[in-house]
């Protein structure tokens, strides 16, 4: 490869978070150089934490050197019709986002085009397919004139440039990767502690209902959804029946977090429910992920998983259960919130927005920020319109401290518990001074977020004002051939 025409990158650690020291004590960020293509595409997966499999990955580049720095993904649109306003959002994000929180607009931009081949296709007829997709990526750059040194395309261990014109070092049927862990990039993330947690398809089963199919969870759902709905659009938020809801659902989810945070690294806990044996996943050791996934399902019963799905669509309870973001309640709240993803099943796809939600604010306040960038992406999803999910997500792309958010939430809590202790006035006295505290806690999040570069449009404002009352799933059966069609 030819380092003078494609340059050299330079990379701080991918994430941010570890220095360097030297022999007298100093410290510093640690540098590494790639060079060309094929180190770029090997730096990819420790960049976002994992394998970004059918993504398209945009990376900002600043200074003469090339510095890493922001960095948007989405998964590649399935429709070509699709794409050129896909390339201008991505392109915009990217720009916008490193504009505010470094001040400077990046020097440059690359491009990552992931997807695997489909059945009788081969990876340089994916690299042809998604070519039009790339020139559109480029496009969208250049019009912010900002260029794009470098497009990679990477599928079944293989690297095409769409930019490089020389077959000696991009051949036009490609390059292999890498080989796993010997890389340079490879040696600096293992010194610094770095993991990629397998490929985006593994993180993402870990939030998806493992089947479909399951019969016991839809009916726990819809004889939840028979109580709970009404009284969530029980209206003011001071509403008995969105009251009565919200002590249920957090009395739960507190039982469930104590249940959650007593079964790792001690003995199996004990049957939850009527003296029942324990069932096989919820003996066996936590050697895997997935282990752990079915040893969580295992402590959560359907009615218990349709009880806080359905609870959680109430905006004031999201909040609350929000505040379990630190400290020995992190861990726990993570795990039930991914076991309750799990368990939104079909036609209930779209209620999975709020505990994909509280999960990725959870990881991301950890400083997980891969699993919280996955996470949020299923939430937004699930409900496109889901302004706490947009803000989260935009906030962990542009690398911003959650500190701010945790502050705003400490301060609302820290409100309600003074609230709430012996010695204050009748609710029915209390309640304006309530409201007003609610207002103030409210509105200061709203300036942290502000101060932090979250912004929101006009109609997500007032889409913010009032929560937005789940939908209830319905049957409906077509003219044609009468059959039953379910939507949300």
């Amino acid at each position: 490869m030819n380092t003078n025409r494609h340059g050299s990158h330079e990379s701080r650690d991918p994430h941010n978070s570890h220095d360097s020291h030297d022999s007298h004590g100093s410290s510093a960020p640690q540098q590494i150089t790639l060079r060309g293509p094929a180190e770029l595409a090997d730096a990819l997966p420790f960049m976002l934490g994992f394998h970004p499999s059918d993504s398209v990955v945009l990376v900002a580049l600043h200074g003469e050197r090339g510095r890493f720095g922001g960095r948007v993904r989405v998964g590649i649109p399935g429709s070509p019709r699709e794409w050129p306003a896909t390339a201008e959002y991505l392109a915009a994000c990217l720009v916008e986002g490193a504009g505010r929180r470094r001040g400077d607009r990046p020097d440059a931009i690359v491009v990552f085009l992931c997807q695997e081949p489909r059945p009788g296709e081969t990876a340089q007829r994916v690299m042809e397919r998604l070519r039009p997709f790339a020139q559109r990526l480029r496009t969208a750059c250049g019009a912010l004139d900002i260029p794009v040194p470098e497009a990679l395309c990477i599928s079944d261990g293989l690297y095409f440039s769409y930019c490089c014109p020389d077959a000696r070092c991009c051949p036009p049927d490609g390059t292999p990767l890498a080989l796993s862990g010997t890389s340079v990039m490879a040696a600096s993330a293992a010194y610094a502690g770095i993991q990629v947690r397998g490929t985006l398809k593994d993180m993402e089963a870990r939030l998806k209902p493992r089947t479909e199919d399951d019969a016991a969870q839809r009916a726990a759902l819809n004889e939840a959804a028979t109580v709970i709905v009404p009284r969530i659009l029980d209206t003011p938020a001071s509403g008995l029946g969105r009251r009565e809801t919200r002590e249920t659902t957090l009395g739960l989810a507190r039982r469930l977090l104590a249940r959650f945070a007593a079964a790792p690294g001690g003995p199996a806990p004990r049957p939850h429910a009527g003296g029942a044996a324990l069932p096989p996943a919820l003996k066996a050791p936590l050697t895997s992920p997935a282990t752990g996934d079915e040893r969580d399902d295992a402590l959560l019963s359907p009615d218990e998983a349709a009880t806080l799905i359905l609870g959680l669509q109430d905006r004031d309870t999201r909040d609350q259960a929000a505040e379990w973001m630190e400290g020995p309640e992190a861990a726990p709240a993570l795990r039930l919130w991914r076991a309750v993803s799990r368990r939104c099943v079909p036609p209930y796809q779209e209620y999975a927005a709020a505990p994909l939600t509280l999960a990725g604010w959870v990881a991301w306040s950890t400083g997980d920020e891969p699993s919280a960038r996955v996470a949020l992406g299923l939430a937004l999803e699930a409900d496109p319109e889901y302004l706490f999910a947009r803000l989260l997500h935009q906030a962990c792309n542009e690398g911003l401290d959650p500190e701010a958010l945790r502050v705003c939430l400490r301060q609302e809590r820290d409100t309600r518990l003074a609230a709430e202790e012996p010695g204050t006035p009748a609710p029915a006295e209390s309640a304006p001074t309530e409201v007003r505290a609610r207002q103030r806690a409210r509105q200061t999040a709203r300036r942290a977020a502000r101060q932090a570069g979250l912004r929101t449009t006009q109609a997500a404002r007032r889409r913010r004002a009032e929560p937005r009352p789940p939908r209830r799933p319905v049957v409906r059966r077509t003219r044609r051939t009468g059959r039953a069609r379910s939507g949300a």
